[in-house]
């Protein structure tokens, strides 16, 4: 049993990751008392009715007096603003990490608002679903999924050993890597199919106008599941793309040259071609299974609500 690891913990953001890191804290007992803050006055009274921490403040300031841990989980966009309002107010030793999908922009738009005796370990849960608010959070969306922590250069190693452990106990896998490497494989591995997905249903939303509502209506499970994935929250995935348009940029060029080989293949009967690249995008599915990353149930596992 792991036990408490910070004795005071704030949540700056009380959507699906700051949630859920509350159920989890909860459940494994990591933290002795939880506070949260929420920009919205209406998301901060649906934390309170269902208990979401131990203190619910209008400010960010206000949650983070006294914290040993501090994470940010609001869109990363906000993040320059809420470090500003909270660097004045941090307790020293206290670390201070985020759950942003992006990890450059974070250091370059946190650091600099944070005092140098506390501990800035910038992080991503790499895990989520496409539901948004404080009531969309559940305990086990953290399991044997994969945490990145991308310490910088002067992180003190005790202050990075402990919050590594926080997130074991939380039922991640953790790996460390700098910022920018961090940056270029999730551009591949999740903002450019979430880019892919968001156009794809736009662009079947305006043949939708064409085609009597037979888009929608015929619609099999590849479109249904891009539509899954462009149900995420459009605040945060904006910000994404924004904070990290320079490897998304380059990993779009190089899809977008991929797309082309393909298109001629099309046009001039390249079987060979297709079954090649068909074939070897098989093999990347299998992989992806073997390291329990998804399940080969049918349907991806996923269950339709009974």
């Amino acid at each position: 049993m792991t036990g408490i690891l910070y004795e005071r913990v704030a949540l700056i953001g009380l959507g699906l990751i700051g949630s859920s890191i509350s159920h989890v804290m909860r459940r494994e007992r990591l933290a002795g008392r939880i506070t949260g803050y929420a920009k919205s006055a209406p998301t901060r009274a649906v934390a309170r009715r269902i208990s979401l921490a131990d203190e619910i403040h209008e400010s960010a300031a206000a949650a983070v007096k006294d914290a040993d841990l501090v994470i940010l989980c609001t869109p990363v966009g906000a993040y320059g603003k809420v470090a500003a309002e909270i660097g004045p107010h941090l307790k020293a030793g206290a670390t201070v990490t985020d759950v942003g999908s992006v990890k450059s922009a974070v250091v370059r738009d946190v650091g600099p608002h944070l005092p140098a005796n506390v501990h800035f370990i910038p992080g991503h849960p790499v895990a989520g679903t496409e539901q948004s608010g404080p009531e969309s959070g559940f305990a086990e969306l953290f399991l044997n999924r994969w945490c990145i922590l991308t310490p910088l250069p002067d992180s003190d190693a005790a202050a990075v050993a402990r919050l590594e452990a926080f997130w074991r106990a939380c039922g991640s896998n953790v790996e460390k890597m700098t910022p920018e490497h961090h940056d270029m494989v999730l551009a591949i591995t999740s903002h450019l199919p979430h880019l892919i997905a968001y156009n794809i249903v736009a662009t079947a939303a305006d043949i939708e106008d064409v085609t009597n509502s037979e888009v929608i209506k015929f619609s099999a499970g590849g479109f249904r599941d891009f539509t899954r994935i462009a149900a995420s929250d459009p605040i945060m995935w904006r910000d994404v793309f924004l904070n990290n348009k320079e490897a998304v940029l380059e990993t779009l060029g190089r899809f977008s040259e991929d797309l082309a080989l393909l298109q001629r293949a099309i046009r001039w009967g390249d079987g060979d071609t297709l079954f090649n690249l068909f074939t070897r995008s098989r093999e990347v599915r299998r992989s992806i299974i073997a390291a329990g990353q998804e399940t080969a149930a049918p349907d991806f596992g996923r269950r339709p609500k009974e």
